[in-house]
C-alpha cells in the first residue's frame, strides 16, 4: 500500500469510529437512567450508563488531566508510526481502530462536564466481571489485539521494506560464494600451469642426446 492509501485509510476508518462511539454515547445519555443496569443481552450483556474521570476500573480518577494526556500520546504514536512504518491493510485496520477509539474517548476528556483535560467518559456497556465500556475502548482493544496477533504470526507492518532488508542480508553471502568461486578457479589454472611445465623438464632430461 501507498503512504496516501494507508493515511485515507486510518483516518476514515478513524472518524467513522469516532462519530459512531459519539452518537453511541449520546443515545445512552438521552435513554439510560443513570447506574441502573437495563438487561440487553440476558445477563451477559447489559446496559449501564455511568461517567468515568479515569481509566477502567476506575484506575486513575484522581488524575484525569495525565490519563487524558495519555490518550493524546497515543493517538500521536498511531499517526507517527502509520506514517512511518505501516504500508499493510491489516496494520492500516488496526491503526484505524485504536485512533478511532482514541479520538472518541479524548472528545469526551476535552469537551464534556467538568471541563478540559478534565472530562469524564460515558460508558455504557458493560459484561459480567468486567469494567462497563464504550465502543471507543471496544475500538482501542480490538486495535491492541490485532497489532499483537500480526507480530505473532509474523506479518510485517510494511512487506515491501521487509522484503528489501532480507535481500540486503542474503546479498554479501551471494557475493562472498562468487568470489570464493572465482579464487579457486584461478588457483586450479595456475596449477595446471605448473603441471605442464613439470612435464616439459622430464622430457628435456629424458631426451638421450
Amino acid at each position: 500500500m501507498s503512504l496516501g492509501s494507508v493515511l485515507t485509510g486510518v483516518g476514515v476508518l478513524a472518524a467513522v469510529l469516532a462519530i459512531v462511539d459519539q452518537v453511541t454515547k449520546n443515545w445512552a445519555e438521552a435513554n439510560l437512567p443513570l447506574l441502573e443496569p437495563q438487561p440487553f443481552l440476558g445477563e451477559i450483556l447489559q446496559l449501564t450508563l455511568l461517567y468515568n474521570s479515569g481509566a477502567a476500573w476506575g484506575m486513575g480518577s484522581e488524575i484525569t488531566p495525565v490519563v487524558t494526556c495519555l490518550q493524546i500520546v497515543i493517538a500521536i504514536g498511531v499517526v507517527v508510526f502509520a506514517l512511518k512504518a505501516v504500508r499493510s491493510a491489516w496494520y492500516t485496520l488496526a491503526m484505524g481502530l485504536i485512533l478511532g477509539g482514541a479520538l472518541g474517548n479524548i472528545h469526551d476528556r476535552l469537551l464534556r462536564p467538568p471541563g478540559p483535560f478534565r472530562g469524564e467518559v460515558v460508558d455504557f456497556l458493560q459484561l459480567p466481571n468486567w469494567p462497563v465500556f464504550n465502543v471507543a475502548d471496544m475500538a482501542v482493544v480490538g486495535g491492541a489485539i490485532l497489532v499483537v496477533l500480526l507480530g505473532v504470526i509474523g506479518v510485517p507492518a510494511d512487506p515491501a521494506a521487509d522484503a528489501a532488508r532480507e535481500d540486503a542480508a542474503e546479498s554479501p553471502a551471494a557475493g562472498s560464494r562468487v568470489n570464493d568461486d572465482a579464487h579457486g578457479t584461478d588457483h586450479g589454472g595456475h596449477t595446471d600451469h605448473t603441471d605442464h611445465g613439470e612435464h616439459a623438464d622430464r622430457s628435456v632430461q629424458e631426451d638421450p642426446r
